[in-house]
């Protein structure tokens, strides 16, 4: 089984948390955009449901396959979401953003009731932070952000190498017109505490650490489809 009939397995396997008349998150990537897809041949069927996309790539999608696309200014509280991730531990926390599009992706996470991550057998990890960790800033003074986000990293142990990413040349701006800085971090032994460290920073927008965020894993291996629950303390 390829990486992306994984994909496809686990974003067909989530279809089963989605009930007829929801109000849907779309996520954004490799997996998610077969989940968008699935759920195209729903509403094809005749579901209705209200879906807000984590991009203008899913929007463009979703509209594509007759899905009925909302804004979180007309439905802001939604039944579930269901999107990727570029990491995800034990505990079920989550390294996103590879895709550029974390910002929204967690203002949607943060709405909806229950969020369901989808990802294939090599996005599982012991410890986060071999995936360079995504960093979305804003465009006025990034070079000294990147000095900040440096600090923070090294009180906690981490040595980050910190790029600009670059598309086509250019650096990447996203659907929110901000920069994202890629750190590598190497392991990640304090995901909660960096998470706290970098949200507080100036200019930093936000961060690809989903901590506590998901509720349910499916994670798809030659094997088949795993659920993974997160624990509760």
């Amino acid at each position: 089984m390829t990486s992306d009939d994984q994909k496809r397995a686990v974003a067909r396997a989530a279809i089963v948390y989605v009930r007829d008349g929801m109000r849907l998150g779309l996520g954004t990537g490799s997996t998610a955009k077969h989940f968008v897809d699935a759920i195209g041949e729903k509403v094809k069927a005749g579901w209705r449901l209200t879906c807000v996309p984590t991009s203008e790539a899913t929007r463009k999608q979703a509209e594509g396959l007759g899905i009925a696309v909302s804004t979180l200014d007309q439905t802001p509280q939604l039944d579930l979401d269901v999107d990727g991730a570029d990491e995800i531990d034990g505990d079920l926390n989550l390294i996103k953003g590879g895709g550029g599009a974390l910002l929204r992706e967690k203002i949607v996470a943060s709405s909806a009731a229950k969020m369901v991550v989808i990802v294939d057998a090599s996005k599982r990890v012991e410890h986060l932070g071999k995936f360079p960790l995504p960093v979305e800033v804003v465009p006025f003074g990034v070079k000294a952000t990147a000095f900040k986000i440096e600090t923070a990293c090294k009180s906690l142990g981490i040595n980050p190498a910190i790029v600009i990413r670059v598309r086509n040349g250019k650096p990447f701006v996203t659907d929110n017109g901000n920069l994202i800085l890629d750190c590598a971090c190497g392991r990640i032994d304090k995901p909660a505490s960096l998470a706290v460290a970098l949200s507080v920073i100036p200019g930093v927008v936000e961060h690809g650490l989903f901590i506590g965020m998901a509720s349910v894993a499916l994670l798809g291996s030659d094997a088949g489809v795993s659920v993974l629950t997160r624990k509760v303390p």
